[in-house]
């Protein structure tokens, strides 16, 4: 069986998400497991180069996963030929200069959302990459959830007949670091000046999820709250939290879906997952999580009366049946990875681009205009050909 070689630069897997999901899960996962392979049965193995400022733990990462290369020289290793794709993982703000630079030194790019923190540069990368060649994706890592394979494989079926509604609960109690539980989320996040902010964060994934699952998002209707205002950081001092820590969003989809979602690092969990989504059909309906998904059909739906006076005898979660684990599901941020690999080295066909990305930055804006104005925002398609074009207009 033959194999050949393709270089990648990973940039920013110092970072949590960086280096538990795309170092270890993905690229490690993939070299344990001999490569990823082609149409044609042949094999290409991935040869990263780790790339970060601090040496010693870029050096402590590459030996303990068996990685032969690392350096602190970002603008070599980008501008190295021998080494066809640039990652990058590392801050937003930073991001769309790296994958100008990435792009300009003809590397092809695959990098996390959002790809920027606001739509004119997304765009511009987006173009940049056209003129190039350069082959392109987004991370887009819910799509691939065991529980959202499960609601995609159900309306798929036709299981929910005419969708109706959705609705997200996503987030958990983040501590505020200052009686005794350190915070689990970087301070950045805290400080809109740093590139943080629920909205910004989490609102691009929500635009891939929506509108491959359930209808592409038209308009949005979204308000944003900083509910703890004061926070401590990592090295025990107190700061200022200047960005919006919870946002509670309504969007219009296409087929007149009604979805809201609400987003939060002030909540505590009273249900199934971290994430979860419902989903209400005129034929069925279904509750998913991070891995599990639960569903009840027409012909299983209990008939409940309004009585306050009684006690309800209804076990409301009884009534549902959860939905087989028929398929075996690997990481997904690993299954992208080897998808966009695939795209590269035989022009596999591959639709999460940076345009997605550029997608989820539109979407982001729209809904804080929505905040910032009190109205609702209509999405338009986006119009990535002209260089200076309003992505979103007045509802």
């Amino acid at each position: 069986m033959t194999q050949r070689r393709l270089g990648i630069v990973m940039h920013g897997i110092t970072g949590r998400m960086g280096m538990n999901q795309h170092l270890i899960r993905s690229v490690a996962a993939i070299r344990a497991q001999g490569g990823v392979t082609l149409s044609d049965g042949s094999r290409v193995q991935l040869d990263p180069i780790l790339v970060g400022r601090n040496a010693d733990k870029i050096q402590e990462l590459a030996k303990t996963y068996g990685i032969d290369r690392w350096t602190t020289d970002l603008d070599a290793a980008i501008a190295d030929p021998k080494d066809e794709i640039f990652f990058d993982a590392a801050t937003t703000q930073m991001r769309p200069t790296l994958l100008e630079q990435a792009i300009n030194a003809g590397k092809h790019i695959y990098c996390e959302k959002p790809i920027s923190t606001n739509l004119p540069e997304a765009l511009k990368i987006v173009r940049l990459a056209r003129e190039k060649g350069v082959k392109n994706g987004t991370v887009q890592d819910k799509l691939f959830l065991p529980g959202l394979q499960k609601l995609k494989m159900l309306r798929d079926s036709g299981f929910f007949g005419r969708m109706l509604s959705v609705r997200g609960e996503f987030g958990y109690w983040v501590f505020e670091g200052d009686w005794g539980q350190p915070a689990q989320r970087p301070s950045w996040n805290y400080r809109s000046e740093d590139g943080g902010g629920m909205i910004l964060d989490m609102v691009c994934h929500w635009r891939y999820v929506l509108d491959n699952l359930f209808g592409e998002v038209r308009s949005v209707s979204c308000i944003g709250s900083t509910h703890i205002p004061e926070r401590v950081d990592e090295k025990g001092k107190a700061y200022q939290a200047t960005a919006d820590d919870s946002a509670y969003a309504t969007f219009m989809l296409d087929g007149g879906v009604i979805a809201h979602i609400n987003m939060s690092w002030c909540t505590r969990v009273y249900r199934d997952d971290l994430v979860t989504f419902h989903v209400d059909g005129t034929h069925g309906s279904a509750v998913a999580g991070l891995t599990d998904c639960v569903i009840q059909p027409r012909q299983a739906t209990p008939r409940p009366v309004w009585n306050p006076d009684q006690k309800q005898t209804i076990d409301f979660y009884d009534t549902w049946q959860p939905v087989p684990d028929n398929t075996v599901y690997d990481n997904g941020f690993k299954t992208q990875w080897e998808m966009f690999v695939r795209h590269v080295v035989e022009d596999a066909p591959y639709k999460y681009t940076l345009v997605e990305g550029a997608k989820g930055v539109q979407l982001v804006e729209c809904a804080l205009e929505s905040w910032r104005e009190r109205r609702w925002v209509d999405v338009p398609p986006l119009n990535v050909g002209a260089s200076k074009e309003k992505q979103h207009e007045p509802a």
